[in-house]
């Protein structure tokens, strides 16, 4: 007998966020006294100490839809990778401290390139003092692939969740936003020159910067120290990987809170600007929905003001509101326009 033909749900219609809600909505927490956190968040809290807590995140690259190697060097991929895992511990205000790493491998690569790999690796776990501790290695029929689950610590009352924002909270942004994006674009303008003519040299001079950002983000570990160092406890934290839209998405979902950002006070870089003018699109677009970025979107309490309005490398560019407000973008001209995620989403 044959079976009754099954409906097919396409990916795309669902994407990442919403297959990630499906595919967990009915996982189930066994030791609750031991997974203060499980799905839901940039990392998973489980109680191993009495006065401290374990941070676990995990992500993957895949080959050809996370990095493209023709213009990115085996050792700032291998940089990255640890780059952006170390970001989740950060983004629950923790401190990284071990990295598994497991790669899958075809037959096009040498021991001399994962040599090089692995040099990024170990420069991350250098300047971020994070112990790589394990992991596993197996073939693939197709191109590279990189898992890495990274491990940190917090005290449970310094753990900062997604969920945490109230009504009047400041919102806050450290570093600058949508240079990545830019140096994405310039990247990708560069290798479709070299696809037509293989004999041009790329044009990649003054763009350091936006590259950079592309090709060897770094996790804001910093900031953490810093907001500690002020006594400053963020009611609510994420990393910018998606964009900013994204981002202040998911505090807003899961606070049940509302926001405004003013566009005119989102950091940008005047390298963004000027590149976004060669591409015809506006520096804002790409700080919202460029993502890549990876540094810390937070809320404060208005009480911290003071603390805050002077530091460095942090800027104040909105603040949360009820959620029946919604979410707005107020421009520097015109009315309040609606937030929406349209930034990275792996299976659109």
């Amino acid at each position: 007998m044959f079976e009754e033909k099954q409906q097919r749900t396409e990916l795309d219609l669902m994407g990442e966020f919403g297959l990630i809600d499906h595919l967990t909505q009915d996982v189930k927490i066994y030791h609750p006294e031991q997974t203060l956190k499980g799905i839901g968040d940039d990392a998973a809290v489980l109680a191993y100490e009495k006065d401290k807590k374990l941070l676990v995140t995990t992500d993957i690259l895949v080959e050809g839809v996370h990095f493209d190697l023709t213009y990115t060097p085996l050792k700032h991929l291998g940089y990255k990778a640890c780059a952006v895992n170390i970001s989740d511990i950060a983004a629950m205000n923790g401190t990284p401290k071990q990295l598994t790493v497991s790669i899958a491998i075809s037959n096009r690569f040498s021991v001399e390139a994962l040599e090089e790999l692995y040099v990024g690796m170990k420069l991350a776990c250098d300047r971020y003092k994070v112990d790589l501790v394990g992991g596993d290695t197996t073939s693939s029929k197709s191109g590279l692939f990189i898992s890495i689950t990274a491990l940190g610590e917090a005290k449970q009352e310094d753990i900062t969740y997604r969920n945490g924002a109230k009504e009047h909270d400041l919102i806050c942004v450290s570093g600058d936003l949508g240079a990545a994006y830019m140096g994405l674009l310039v990247l990708e303008r560069e290798k479709q020159v070299f696809l037509a003519n293989p004999n041009m040299q790329p044009e990649l001079q003054g763009n350091d910067y936006i590259i950079e950002r592309i090709l060897k983000p770094e996790p804001r570990t910093d900031i953490v120290q810093m907001l500690k160092d002020y006594d400053i406890k963020p009611t609510a934290m994420i990393d910018i990987s998606d964009g900013l839209a994204s981002e202040i998405m998911h505090i807003c979902k899961d606070s049940n809170v509302g926001c405004c950002i003013y566009e005119d006070k989102i950091p940008i870089d005047p390298a963004t600007s000027m590149t976004a003018e060669t591409f015809d699109i506006q520096p804002t677009v790409a700080a919202m929905n460029g993502g890549e970025d990876y540094e810390l979107l937070f809320t404060i309490d208005q009480k911290d003001y003071d603390k805050i309005k002077d530091l460095g490398h942090v800027s104040i560019i909105g603040h949360i509101t009820e959620a029946n407000l919604g979410m707005f973008l107020m421009p520097r001209n015109g009315s309040p326009v609606p937030i929406q995620a349209q930034g990275w989403d792996s299976f659109r």
